[in-house]
């Protein structure tokens, strides 16, 4: 799914839309030594008002976030469509558009048994039907719709106790201490949905899991629950191509070229802002990157090696590389340095010492929020 296909889910994702439509939910508790404690199964349109508008709250959470981030596409293992095999279950669970109770317990059995999980937590699973209208030349809707998107989309929502603090009694007109704990539902750290909507229609060789941290995605869900690969965290992405850099470029990095090589990514990354797809950095645009940030033709040379034995032939997401701030740190001392400040740093040798010269506008700075001179 591109950037396109998941707006235009969540712009439908509404009771308000006349062309989507939650069937069935299912809600389930699940305690801390993996019990299900708690199962429902209902039609969406019998539920409370209250209860339906936080579980389409948490339902919609799980579509939110960056693409290449807190979204993760994965297609399925080849192995994965024979009996037994995770794409043929969530197939099959989808055409049980959740109505075979027998589905359901398999269903929530799955993921409780495959899911690694710290503490309780409580699974929200609904089964939705989204009429996709035609387009016209000009991208605008039509009024018919071509085909009917059905799709399972699962929230995983920690479940934490609270039991200290003060509450106001209605009944003595008094904040008093809160008596007893209460267990409550927070928004998902984990989801997922199936089939992936691509091309404006459905396909079920792709599902797309959702982490609230893109930095400590839920491992266990994607290799086990899903049955796909997890290739890397935002984090993993970050972290590997920073090891590229020190391999190709070791003693040339310095302050300037890892300043200019950010600003390069952030460019590409700003000029595909409006392009349905997320950009990537393969092996080829980062050493055009490189070579335009001033790295030598020798050390190029490197590049293909150290690419291919960190990454193969997969791409970086473009966006996880980016680092909004420069953070420049030496022992006692760490400098953040926004964007538009970066061209005012830079490194000098003065009596023999290295040192960091910032270029200040106005002799008048701040320090601890206290305003300061500098003489």
């Amino acid at each position: 799914m591109n950037k396109k296909e998941v707006s235009e889910i969540k712009k439908v994702f509404s009771d308000d839309c006349g062309f989507f439509t939650v069937n069935h939910v299912v809600s389930a508790f699940v305690d801390a030594e993996k019990n299900i404690k708690y199962k429902s199964n209902r039609l969406y349109n019998t539920l409370p008002s209250e209860e339906s508008e936080y579980i389409m709250i948490n339902l919609k959470k799980v579509l939110s976030g960056q693409l290449g981030k807190n979204l993760l596409e994965y297609q399925f293992p080849r192995d994965s469509y024979e009996d037994g095999g995770s794409q043929k279950f969530f197939y099959d669970v989808l055409q049980s558009k959740l109505k075979d109770d027998d589905m359901v317990d398999r269903f929530l059995n799955s993921i409780v048994e495959k899911m690694e999980y710290v503490s309780t937590y409580a699974i929200f699973s609904a089964h939705c039907t989204y009429s996709v209208l035609k387009k016209n030349k000009n991208d605008d809707f039509a009024d018919d719709s071509e085909l009917d998107y059905n799709f399972i989309i699962t929230a995983i929502c920690p479940v934490n106790l609270r039991i200290d603090g003060l509450v106001y009694s209605d009944e003595t007109n008094e904040i008093v201490k809160k008596i007893g704990g209460d267990k409550i539902v927070e928004l998902p750290s984990d989801g997922f949905l199936f089939p992936v909507f691509s091309d404006r229609t459905p396909d079920v060789n792709g599902v797309m899991y959702y982490t609230k941290n893109a930095k400590k995605p839920n491992t266990s869900i994607v290799d086990e629950l899903l049955g796909c690969e997890f290739v890397m965290s935002c984090q993993s992405e970050k972290a590997t191509f920073h090891a590229i850099l020190n391999n190709v470029v070791s003693d040339e990095l310095d302050y300037s070229l890892i300043t200019t090589v950010n600003e390069k990514i952030q460019e590409i990354v700003d000029q595909n802002s409006h392009e349905t797809e997320i950009p990537t950095i393969d092996e080829n645009k980062l050493s055009s990157i490189l070579w335009e940030s001033g790295v030598s033709q020798e050390k190029l040379e490197h590049l293909p090696k150290v690419y291919k034995n960190a990454l193969g032939d997969k791409p970086l997401t473009a966006v996880n590389l980016v680092e909004k701030k420069t953070v420049l740190s030496v022992p006692s001392i760490t400098v953040n340095i926004s964007k538009d400040g970066v061209n005012k740093v830079r490194t000098e040798m003065i009596d023999g010492r290295k040192c960091l010269i910032i270029d200040l506008d106005d002799p008048e700075i701040s320090v601890n929020g206290i305003s300061a001179t500098i003489d």
